[in-house]
C-alpha cells in the first residue's frame, strides 16, 4: 500500500460518521409540506414522518431493543415500513425485511439464521407466523400491525399495536452516532440450491448506494429519472433490497410518496391518477400486468418514468410502454449490490443515432454509476477487452457493494474471488462503457458447440404479434448437449405454434442476429409463466415443469 501523507484532524473537529438517519433529517429542508401517503388511509407530512419514527424508536427501545439486536418486519408497502426502515438502524438495532412470498419453511429459516430477537407482525401474516412461532429460537417479543379496528390477534408475547403505541410514545429521541460501518439491514436471497442467504448492508454503505442512486437519477442528462418535483411510488417490494434503496433516496430528497400496500394492478392504476405519480421502478412482469389491468384499458400514462430491473427490458415491452406514454429505463443490480450498479445511459454519439439504435441503448443495463468500477472476465479470472463483443462473467467493485453474508465466510469468500464481486451474470462491456447482460451463467443455452443467450431470445421471440410474456430455458438434448425451450403466453385473440414462431425468428437468423441453433424446436402454451417471490422468471422451476410435462406427453406442446 502507498505511503500517503495523512493529517490528523484538529482538536475538536466533528468526526461525521455517515448514517441513516442523516438521509432522514435531510428531507425537510426541501418540502416540508410533501406528503406520505398510505393508499386511501392515511397521509402526512415530513415533519409528522420524523416525530413517527422517534416515536417508533421509543416504542421499541421500551419493549428492550438494544443496539445489535436484529428487528424483523412482515408488512406489505406502507408508511409503516418507510418508518421501519429508519427508526430501526437508527437505534444501532438491525432491520430484517422479511420476504413474505417465501414458503413458510423459507420464512422460518431466515427468522433463525438472522436472530431475530423481536418481530412487527402485520395483521395478515398473523395465520402465517402463529405456525410457525413455535419453532422460532430467538425471538422473544412481537408487535401487531394492522389497517383495521382490530386491534388484537393471538400473537405470543404481543408488546402491542403499532398505532396504539406510537400514540402513546414520545415524538422527540436522541439518536446518538455511532460507527458508520454497524450493519443496518438484512434480508435473505435465494438461489437455485441451498438454503436462502442472509445479505447485509452497513449504515455507510446505505448512505452512499443512497448518494450514487440519486446522482444517476437526477443528474444524467440522458435519463433524468428523479427529481424534488416528482411524485414517487414503489412498485418493487419494500422487503426486496429495500425496494431498490429508492425510499432513502426520496425521503433525502423530500418526495412526495405513494405506498400502494399489497399490489393490485388496478388499485396500482387508480393510485397513479389520484396522487399524480411520475415515479416508480419494478421488474417487467409487474409492469406488464399494469398495461394489462382494466382500470389501464385506454389510459394515456404520459408523464410516467419507470425504471425496470430484475430481469432484462425486451424491445417489445419497452415500444409498448412507449405506445402508452411511459417512460422506461432499464437499470442493473443484484441484492449484494445495493442493488443499482448501472443505469441506461445515451451520450451524444448515441442519441445522434437513429430510433432504433436509441432503443437498442435504451433497454440495456446500462453504464456504471458515479464510484462503481465493471470488469469482464474469463473462467480463469482473466480480464477481457471492452470490446462489445468478448463475453465473460461480470464482476463489480463500489463501496457499497455487500461484503459478504451473515455467519457463511465461505459463501463470502467465494462472491469476492480475486478482490471483485462475482455476478454470475454473462456480458459484454462495449467502447462507451455499456453492460450487457447476456444471460446468467447458469441460463446459459449450450447448443450445437454455441452458447446462445436466453434474454437475447426471448428479446426476439416477445417481438411477434402474438406473445405476451416468454421464458426460453435450456433442455437436455443427447444429441446436441441442450435445446431451448420456449414458453409463451398469448395474447387474446391470437394463435402461435412452434412452426409460426420459427417463421418469425427466421429473418434474424438471416441478419446474423441468431444463430440457427438458437430456433426453439418445442414450445409449451401456458396460461402463466412460474415467477420467484420477486417477480422474475423461475426458471428453475420452469426446467422442472418441463421434465415433467415431456414425461407425460402434455398436449399442449408444439412441436417442429
Amino acid at each position: 500500500m502507498l505511503q500517503t501523507r495523512v493529517i490528523p484532524p484538529a482538536e475538536g473537529a466533528y468526526q461525521y460518521p455517515l448514517l441513516i438517519k442523516r438521509l432522514l433529517m435531510s428531507g425537510t429542508r426541501y418540502e416540508k409540506t410533501r406528503e406520505i401517503v398510505y393508499r386511501d388511509q392515511l397521509r402526512y407530512t415530513y415533519p409528522t414522518l420524523i416525530e413517527r419514527v422517534a416515536r417508533l424508536a421509543n416504542v421499541l427501545t421500551e419493549a428492550g431493543v438494544k443496539a445489535g439486536d436484529t428487528v424483523a418486519v412482515m408488512d406489505w408497502d406502507s408508511h409503516r415500513y418507510l418508518e421501519c426502515m429508519f427508526a430501526i438502524p437508527m437505534i444501532g438495532a438491525v432491520i430484517h425485511t422479511i420476504n413474505v412470498r417465501l414458503s413458510p419453511e423459507q420464512i422460518l429459516y431466515t427468522m433463525n439464521h438472522a436472530e431475530d430477537r423481536f418481530v412487527l407482525v402485520n395483521s395478515e401474516f398473523v395465520g402465517l407466523y402463529q405456525a410457525i412461532a413455535g419453532h422460532l429460537t430467538t425471538v422473544e417479543k412481537t408487535l401487531l400491525i394492522t389497517d383495521g379496528a382490530e386491534k388484537n390477534a393471538e400473537l405470543p408475547n404481543l408488546v402491542g399495536e403499532y398505532e396504539t403505541l406510537l400514540a402513546a410514545a414520545s415524538p422527540r429521541y436522541d439518536f446518538q452516532d455511532f460507527d458508520e460501518n454497524s450493519v443496518a439491514t438484512t434480508f435473505y436471497t435465494t438461489g437455485t440450491t441451498g438454503n436462502p442467504k442472509g445479505v447485509y448492508f452497513t449504515h455507510r454503505q446505505l448512505v452512499l448506494h443512497t448518494m450514487g442512486v440519486a446522482t444517476i437519477m437526477g443528474s444524467v442528462d440522458s435519463v433524468r429519472l428523479l427529481g424534488t418535483n416528482d411524485v414517487y411510488m414503489p412498485i418493487t417490494p419494500m422487503f426486496h433490497v429495500h425496494a431498490w434503496g429508492l425510499p432513502y433516496v426520496a425521503t433525502m430528497l423530500g418526495l412526495k410518496q405513494v405506498y400502494p400496500g399489497r399490489y393490485d394492478p388496478e388499485y396500482l392504476v387508480e393510485l397513479w391518477r389520484k396522487e399524480k405519480v411520475t415515479f416508480s421502478h419494478c421488474v417487467p412482469t409487474i409492469l406488464q400486468m399494469v398495461l394489462n389491468a382494466k382500470a389501464g384499458q385506454g389510459v394515456d400514462f404520459k408523464g410516467w418514468k419507470i425504471v425496470i430491473g430484475g430481469s432484462a427490458l425486451n424491445r417489445s415491452l419497452y415500444e409498448a410502454s412507449k405506445a402508452r406514454g411511459i417512460q422506461l429505463t432499464a437499470a442493473y443490480g443484484m441484492s449484494e449490490t445495493g442493488p443499482l450498479v448501472s443505469c441506461a445511459h445515451l451520450n451524444e454519439e448515441l442519441m445522434a443515432g437513429t430510433e432504433d439504435e436509441r432503443t437498442t441503448y435504451r433497454i440495456k443495463a446500462g453504464v456504471p454509476g458515479p464510484l462503481v468500477e465493471a470488469a469482464i472476465i474469463d473462467g480463469d479470472g482473466n480480464f477481457l477487452p471492452a470490446d462489445g463483443e468478448s463475453q465473460g462473467e461480470l464482476v463489480l467493485r463500489a463501496p457499497w457493494l455487500s461484503e459478504g453474508y451473515f455467519n457463511e465466510p465461505q459463501k463470502g469468500a467465494e462472491l469476492w474471488a480475486g478482490g471483485w464481486m462475482h455476478t454470475g451474470d454473462v456480458a459484454t462491456l462495449d467502447a462507451f462503457g455499456v453492460i450487457d447482460i447476456r444471460d446468467r451463467i447458469k441460463d446459459v443455452i449450450k447448443t450445437g458447440g454455441e452458447w446462445i443467450s436466453s434474454l437475447a431470445l426471448e428479446d426476439l421471440v416477445s417481438r411477434h404479434p402474438a406473445v405476451r410474456e416468454v421464458a426460453v430455458v435450456g433442455i437436455a438434448d443427447p444429441q446436441w448437449g441442450e435445446r431451448p425451450f420456449a414458453l409463451l403466453v398469448v395474447r387474446d385473440g391470437h394463435v402461435i405454434g412452434a412452426k409460426e414462431l420459427k417463421e418469425h425468428l427466421k429473418p434474424f437468423v438471416e441478419l446474423g442476429h441468431l444463430s440457427k441453433w438458437a430456433i426453439p424446436s418445442q414450445i409449451a402454451v401456458v396460461t402463466e409463466i412460474p415467477k420467484t417471490s420477486v417477480g422474475k422468471l423461475d426458471k428453475k422451476r420452469i426446467r422442472v415443469d418441463i421434465i415433467e410435462w415431456q414425461a407425460n406427453n402434455s398436449t399442449f406442446l408444439s412441436t417442429l
